[in-house]
């Protein structure tokens, strides 16, 4: 059984920065597509998973959230079992919470190109705060 003493110097050190790996890290390549048969159609597509998570890049801390994409599909639609994986691709990375929502919607809207997307990270709370980011994109109808 180890001594108030030896236990105090077992946790010294554990406040110290994580490793981390850098944004290079999200992998978008893996996102896959289909045709959207109704490109026509104004259908609202919905995908939620409570299981997001990435690290603080200065802790390497897990941030654990909820993440929400809406979205209004253009001539593609998000293939759910490559947006698990592009979603993994994240467990590991440091990156800021705002920055994660905003890089989501980034990757998301390059792949499959909407009409409208909106992206929100609903955060765990975490040293007492509670944060929620939402990003939206809207296409130029014009620009198509």
């Amino acid at each position: 059984m180890a001594t108030i003493q030896e236990l105090k110097e077992q946790y010294e050190g554990l406040d110290q920065e994580l490793p981390s790996k850098g944004e290079e890290a999200i992998d978008p390549s893996c996102l896959l597509t289909f045709q959207y048969e109704y490109p026509d159609q104004q259908a609202k597509v919905e995908i939620d998973t409570d299981e997001f998570t990435a690290v603080c890049p200065w802790t390497g801390l897990p941030d654990y959230g909820v993440l929400t994409i809406s979205y209004v599909p253009g001539d593609s639609v998000i293939e759910l079992k490559s947006l698990k994986y592009y979603l993994l691709s994240y467990r590991d990375v440091g990156i800021v919470q705002e920055h994660a929502a905003n890089r989501v919607l980034k990757d998301l809207v390059a792949v499959c190109q909407p009409r409208s997307m909106k992206v929100t990270l609903d955060y765990k709370v975490r040293g007492g705060l509670h944060t929620t980011v939402t990003v939206e994109y809207t296409r130029d109808e014009g620009g198509k």
